[in-house]
């Protein structure tokens, strides 16, 4: 028996259409790169929460992190390709660490199907109230009549807090003790406690803190200063011109993963993220809302991979 083209095109289309129709068949889980109360952490669980509703069905979310993030990126890269294991990738996972790792188990672009891009917020620069410091300048003085002797935490290595923290001794010329920690939350108990200096915290996880007075914010990553936080000038504005560093976030699939599977989890986030209490709860965590289609993410992820692999050979960052 023959069949035409037609008929076999119209046949397989069926079957990617059922197989799209069928999807969640189990529960979804979402692979965090960093601990609990990270940013990460935070964007994943209030967007599970909502799609669990959506779905009438679980999407759990775990936290592997390590390694700057490629612990959880080798492990949904080589999960089974059909949706129900996704990564929280970010700014670490697939731009930063492949400019800062001798070698990966992964490739970020190759092994991975984009699906939305999601959301992104700029670090700050924190001390403790008991440092005498109450601008940038006054803590790059610091820096500069002791080389070496004052340290920053991050959430750990190939971050944007850790890369934050080397553009600035780059752009600053000084030298700092990077200090690196598996949460941002544990990197800015590093500073309450003492045993750090200062640290590039997540806007979302330090702005309590900072509120509390517990906390001395000298300045944000970001090009400018926050539209709700005007009090907090840009390190950019404070005599480090071109510092732009911001956070980014937004969730991949393993590569191979059905397309109607990729496009249909791109329309539910794209939903969930369009709903007036999602925003408000992200907007108040200092986190931008951003959206993209799976093609959009996929050029986004490229053209930062290129901006900071000029960014990591300048600056001469390397794993701690």
């Amino acid at each position: 028996m023959f069949f035409s083209l037609k008929a076999v095109f119209c046949a397989l289309l069926v079957l990617l259409m059922n197989v799209a129709f069928a999807f969640p068949t189990k529960p979804i889980k979402i692979v965090v790169t960093i601990g609990p109360g990270s940013s990460a952490d935070i964007l994943a669980r209030i967007v599970s929460d909502e799609w669990s509703k959506k779905l009438n069905q679980p999407v759990i979310v775990e936290n592997k992190p390590g390694a700057g993030g490629n612990v959880a990126a080798d492990f949904v890269a080589k999960s089974v390709a059909d949706g129900h294991t996704l990564l929280l990738a970010t700014i670490s996972t697939h731009a930063i660490n492949a400019a800062m790792y001798p070698s990966m188990s992964f490739d970020p672009i190759k092994d991975f199907a984009p699906i939305v891009l999601m959301g992104a917020n700029p670090n700050v620069l924190v001390v403790h109230p008991s440092n005498p410091a109450q601008s940038l300048r006054e803590l790059l003085d610091q820096a500069a009549k002791k080389p070496g002797d004052l340290s920053y935490s991050s959430g750990g290595s190939g971050t944007s807090q850790h890369l934050s923290g080397e553009v600035m001794s780059s752009l600053g010329q000084i030298k700092l003790l990077h200090v690196p920690y598996k949460s941002t939350p544990e990197s800015v108990s590093a500073v309450l406690s003492g045993q750090v200096t200062m640290a590039f915290a997540s806007v979302p996880v330090a702005i309590a803190q900072v509120k509390a007075g517990k906390l001395r914010a000298l300045g944000v990553t970001s090009e400018k200063s926050l539209a709700w936080w005007t009090e907090v000038p840009s390190l950019a504005s404070q005599g480090l011109p071109g510092f732009n560093v911001s956070a980014w976030f937004g969730m991949a699939a393993p590569a191979g993963t059905p397309d109607l599977v990729i496009q249909k989890i791109n329309s539910d986030i794209l939903s969930i993220l369009a709903l007036p209490a999602v925003r408000e709860k992200l907007q108040a965590q200092g986190m931008d809302v951003l959206s993209s289609t799976p093609g959009q993410f996929g050029q986004f992820i490229e053209s930062e991979s290129a901006r900071w692999l000029k960014i990591v050979k300048a600056s001469g960052a390397k794993i701690n």
